[in-house]
């Protein structure tokens, strides 16, 4: 569909969906439509009991929620980044359909790209279709809301608490005022050479280091009170909480979408000191490692360091140069307390659904835009094509949700739209790349399932792209996962094979290895058909 007609059927849609929305309040009211809470933490890897990931992870709210629902065990990221992952999920649409792969993403704008906008999101349609739609929090990536599509026609409040990746130390300094500064705990050469991103630690009183130290908000420079112990300032991840207990708590006479967005586990690495409390250091393990994991990776990758934002590696080297395995431990304590604080925070949102009127008519999907390498091949973020940064948690569960359920159906989060329109019975208001889980969400194992035998993950390459341009998928590294493989495609060409039957930590590349031709062969042939690239 060319552009011209895009935007026709753009018009005609948003004109047939405003008057379908000025007579379905009655409708849905009538047919008693379910509602749906969507809560998405940034930077959440699969450390979470039962998924594999760290095996120490505590995290008892979410373990409750998945006892309820159905957990998928093989879910991706499309792009493991923030700003192309919340694209992808929240339009429907893969980024080889928009071109959307996240180069430079504060400068490009996912809102402003030719494809997307001029696609309806998932918060659009819902309100147009007479939903009423609350956010609070991260929903968005930074700086990316340019429309303000949480504004209900009935006037409620459109954001709740904005974002922030706050509070983070200061000291005083005018220079500092945004971006604060690395706590003096912090080793001198991390303090010397990182960024605000770097820090970590438990929320404490800054003043034991000089009267000029202090705790503000992430780059608006506000003042945020720690006092003693409980008596401070609430954390912006808190009153999202707030937020929507307080929504839940109210009386709705249509039926919702409310959407909340958790900052934590992304950096820096700030929680209360009693969820550090939960991982005592003396009894803390890393994460699975192997020395030299990323020895047998794609050089382009590796040593070329060819991803739009190629960080893992020096901020894995930071960790390494100044204290090695310890300080990562620290680090790794550091990770787990915030997914523990998040999980305490989910709790306290379920608590309340649970308490309410709308328990029995709600569904809940529970997620992340993507992982989290924990020092896996020398890396420490996100944007990989591995596992550990590709790979989600993703739960559902609420009416016509089988309970206790697991599914290792390879799905992603662009699948969310087209789940989320199922359940409350909207037609898709354009070509969506996902399909509805609802198949596999009353049958697990045996469901009907639409969508292909693979998941799709991209990450951008150094390659510019112009300002709000689309960039073409030749020049992007492509993840592909089936049930039992990862295959690795490359820009330049260089493969990765994993085998997870009998490699659940992608340590050994078998790209070359005779025995799995084969599987090279067809996992190309996946990836020609959903990006059009490869032998």
């Amino acid at each position: 569909m060319n552009s011209k007609h895009t935007k026709l059927y753009s018009l005609l849609s948003a004109y047939i969906f405003s008057s379908a929305a000025f007579i379905a309040p009655a409708l849905l009211e009538a047919q008693n439509t379910p509602n749906i809470l969507i809560i998405v933490c940034d930077d959440l890897n699969d450390s979470i009991a039962g998924m594999g990931g760290h095996p120490q992870a505590k995290t008892p709210n979410i373990d409750r929620l998945a006892a309820r629902g159905v957990t998928f065990m093989n879910a991706a990221s499309n792009v493991p980044l923030c700003g192309p992952s919340r694209a992808s999920m929240w339009s429907g649409l893969l980024p080889t359909t928009t071109g959307y792969y996240g180069y430079s993403q504060q400068v490009n704008h996912w809102q402003r790209n030719p494809v997307l906008s001029e696609s309806n999101s998932l918060f659009e349609i819902f309100t147009q279709n007479g939903y009423r739609n609350f956010a609070t929090g991260k929903i968005h990536h930074n700086g990316h809301e340019v429309l303000k599509i949480f504004e209900n026609p009935d006037g409620y409040p459109g954001y709740g608490t904005k974002p922030n990746f706050g509070p983070i130390p200061n000291d005083g300094k005018p220079a500092n005022k945004k971006h604060g500064v690395l706590p003096p705990w912090m080793p001198g050469g991390v303090r010397a050479n990182g960024s605000w991103g770097d820090g970590f630690g438990p929320i404490q009183d800054l003043k034991q280091y000089g009267d000029e130290y202090g705790w503000t908000l992430f780059h608006s420079g506000e003042q945020w009170e720690y006092r003693e112990g409980y008596n401070r300032d609430l954390m912006p991840d808190e009153l999202c909480a707030q937020d929507a207990v307080r929504f839940l708590r109210e009386k709705h006479a249509k039926p919702f979408i409310l959407t909340v967005g958790f900052s934590r586990p992304h950096s820096p690495w700030y929680a209360p000191q009693e969820f550090f409390d939960r991982f005592p250091l003396e009894s803390l393990e890393l994460t699975p490692l192997l020395k030299g994991d990323a020895d047998d990776v794609s050089k382009i990758l590796s040593v070329e360091q060819d991803i739009a934002q190629p960080w893992g590696w020096s901020k894995y080297k930071k960790i390494a140069n100044n204290g090695g395995d310890q300080q990562l431990l620290k680090w790794t304590q550091a990770y787990l307390a915030c997914v523990a604080f998040v999980d305490h925070l989910v709790g306290e949102v379920l608590g309340v659904l649970e308490s309410s009127e709308y328990a029995e008519n709600t569904v809940v999907i529970f997620t992340g835009d993507h992982g989290y390498h924990m020092g896996e091949k020398d890396y420490l973020f996100k944007y990989s094509p591995w596992e550990e940064s590709v790979r989600v948690p993703l739960i559902l569960a609420g009416p016509d949700i089988a309970e206790g359920g697991i599914s290792r159906t390879p799905v992603s989060l662009v699948d969310l739209y087209p789940t989320c329109i199922d359940f409350a019975s909207i037609q898709a208001p354009h070509d969506l790349d996902g399909h509805s889980l609802r198949g596999l969400l009353k049958d697990p194992q045996a469901g009907t399932w639409d969508g292909p035998d693979f998941s799709l993950s991209a990450c951008a390459s150094k390659v510019k792209v112009e300002k709000n341009e689309p960039a073409n998928a030749g020049d992007q590294h492509f993840s592909i996962r089936t049930e039992r493989y990862r295959y690795i495609h490359c820009r330049n060409g260089e493969e990765e094979l994993y085998d997870h039957l009998q490699d659940p930590n992608e340590w050994k590349n078998q790209a070359n290895n005779p025995e799995y031709q084969s599987v090279i062969r067809a996992m190309r042939a996946r990836l020609r058909t959903a990006a059009d690239i490869g032998s």
